[in-house]
């Protein structure tokens, strides 16, 4: 098996960031299969690509022409220094992505797909996540995480505190509940983690999978949209892949966004549209646009992903 590692993209150095996002989650090392597969058993040649959601999340919100700011964690190895340099080559600032020389950085090998990848996790760094410091989120304007970054401690317990200080200090929450019970593994406290994150009236997102996996009901969207019909939040979009997105605000009232109309030969990679999708939207909704004005951007930017352009 081949791993074949990527040269950093140039891009301007980083600038100060004041305000936008701060996003506290995984930066990990993502091995992608260099052909399609529908089973990573199947895998020949690996790409080795940086990743994890947070980080892919400010990088996108980076091109979209936001400010954005990463706290995660890597280990003091090769691998850690790859992911800096790559963050830094986006434009962003690694001053708060914390080495850690007792850890590995983590990896995760996925299968190349057009529609929900495969994926097998090898953690560590990301899992030792150091606290928050207070004076980060207080400059934030929206402090952002997601399901794999709380589903271990002790970041876990860490991640929790710091959206408990962004709540009281009126900072808006939000969450990419990519749930799956992999990432968890027997020590699944992840409904009791989902209930207080709720406390916070989030801006959240869930795909269709990811409601099916965490709520144990059917891929589909009315199901999905049943479960959800009640949960409190600031703005809640469930993203559907080809079939678009459904969102809705405070209120029970549900929209449709149709995806934007891509050819099946258009699509060169599914890997990361999710967090594409999510980067447009906040990057629209910390400009104050109207919740249908930050689907749209959201749509729009996941389509350049698919389509390679992001």
């Amino acid at each position: 098996m081949t791993l074949v590692a990527p040269a950093a993209p140039a891009s301007p150095p980083p600038a100060p960031v004041t305000g936008g996002l701060l996003a506290i989650g995984e930066a990990l090392l993502d091995l992608l299969t260099t052909d399609f597969v529908d089973d990573l058993a199947q895998a020949s040649t690996l790409h080795a690509v940086p990743g994890g959601s947070p980080a892919n999340l400010c990088r996108f919100v980076r091109l979209s022409g936001g400010q954005a700011r990463l706290v995660a964690a890597v280990g003091q190895d090769g691998l850690g220094d790859l992911l800096l340099r790559s963050l830094a080559a986006a434009g962003l600032d690694t001053t708060h992505v914390h080495r850690l020389p007792d850890r590995a950085t983590s990896l995760i090998v996925v299968g190349r797909s057009r529609g929900t990848p495969s994926f097998i996790p090898y953690r560590s760094a990301d899992r030792y996540l150091p606290p928050v410091a207070p004076a980060l989120i207080a400059e934030a304007t929206v402090v952002h995480t997601t399901a794999f970054a709380l589903s271990r401690p002790p970041a876990q317990e860490h991640i929790l505190a710091a959206l408990r200080l962004a709540t009281a200090q009126g900072i808006a929450v939000s969450a990419d509940w990519n749930y799956a019970a992999p990432i968890w593994r027997r020590n699944d406290n992840g409904q009791a983690v989902w209930r207080q994150l709720l406390t916070h009236r989030p801006l959240l997102k869930l795909s269709l999978d990811d409601v099916a996996r965490f709520a144990g009901v059917a891929p589909e969207a009315d199901a999905a949209k049943a479960f959800l019909a009640d949960v409190p939040v600031r703005a809640l979009c469930l993203t559907c892949g080809a079939a678009g997105v459904w969102f809705r605000a405070t209120t029970g009232l549900w929209q449709h966004v149709p995806a934007a109309p891509l050819a099946e030969a258009d699509v060169l990679d599914a890997t990361g549209a999710g967090d594409a999708f999510w980067a447009g939207f906040l990057t629209a909704w910390m400009e104050a646009a109207s919740l249908p004005a930050c689907v749209a951007r959201g749509t729009a930017t996941a389509a350049r992903r698919l389509c390679g352009k992001l």
